[in-house]
């Protein structure tokens, strides 16, 4: 009797296991969507506008040079010198740092931050009042698979590598190595960049033949822990779209070539609104 209940545990532990796994997709799936749900999110982002040297009055009036859709008729000013930005609103002056999150200026609902891209300066707008958050009817994933989370033998390769975004414009990226992992009895190999200066996690922005008819024609990412003793775990059930299939102020990077697999992974998140 001992020995049919330790079988009977035997076969239930890979149950037990395939239900975790289940239900940790599930939680990671419903944060995602709180993410681009948010205040902030990339549901949100409602307008981008490029700066020209010098002053660059914005505000609802017609007459700026960046009309806002709400707040003051006349919010205040950018001023962009030899790479560096300002703003003045209210008589105050101070400086805005790029891609700093931290670094806002508020006109009325609007929020207004500097980003750059290849030397070239703009501000993106987040509205909460957006119309993408009003209109967001959710996300569609393929089923979940355990079989698309593998462990793949990570290779030290520093270099910089040239990945182009959306607006045609390459920019070096770091790159610690590569990754090789074998999906379907065949070997494929991915390149992380490091998105991020402060983390050492590994972002792929990849290409497969899903794209264009059940996936995001450009590709999809999919983060991953820095590596431990050589490995690395990439589980494509968190592959998800870039913020460009929410937002069309957006300035995605694009798959390098070595980033573009020659097969189908059914896993993650499908194309957005089809």
């Amino acid at each position: 009797m001992r020995f049919a209940r330790f079988a009977v545990c035997l076969i239930a532990l890979p149950l037990v296991a395939a239900v975790t796994y289940q239900s940790q997709i599930a939680e990671w799936r419903q944060k995602r969507e709180a993410r681009l749900r948010a205040d902030g999110g990339w549901l949100t982002v409602t307008g981008l506008f490029w700066l020209h040297e010098g002053q660059n009055s914005f505000g609802a009036d017609q007459k700026n040079d960046i009309v806002l859709p709400a707040g003051p008729a006349q919010a205040g000013v950018f001023e962009l010198r030899s790479g560096k930005v300002r703003v003045t609103m209210d008589g105050n002056t101070r400086p805005l740092r790029p891609d700093n999150d931290d670094d806002v200026a508020n006109a009325g609902r609007l929020k207004l931050y500097v980003i750059e891209r290849s030397g070239r300066y703009g501000i993106r707008m987040k509205d909460p009042e957006s119309q993408f958050r009003r209109g967001f009817h959710g996300l569609d994933y393929f089923p979940v698979r355990a079989d698309y989370r593998v462990v793949a033998q990570f290779v030290a390769d520093p270099r910089k590598v040239p990945i182009q975004n959306i607006l045609g414009q390459t920019e070096p990226e770091d790159s610690p190595g590569y990754v090789v992992f074998t999906l379907e009895g065949r070997q494929f190999r991915l390149r992380p960049i490091l998105d991020d200066p402060d983390t050492k996690d590994l972002f792929f922005v990849f290409r497969d033949l899903t794209s264009r008819k059940e996936t995001y024609e450009a590709g999809r990412f999919l983060d991953a822990a820095p590596p431990q003793n050589g490995k690395v775990v990439l589980d494509f059930n968190k592959a998800y779209n870039p913020p460009c299939v929410f937002t069309p102020y957006a300035t995605c990077p694009l798959p390098p070539q070595e980033n573009r697999l020659a097969v189908r992974i059914e896993a993650g998140e499908k194309k957005y609104g089809h």
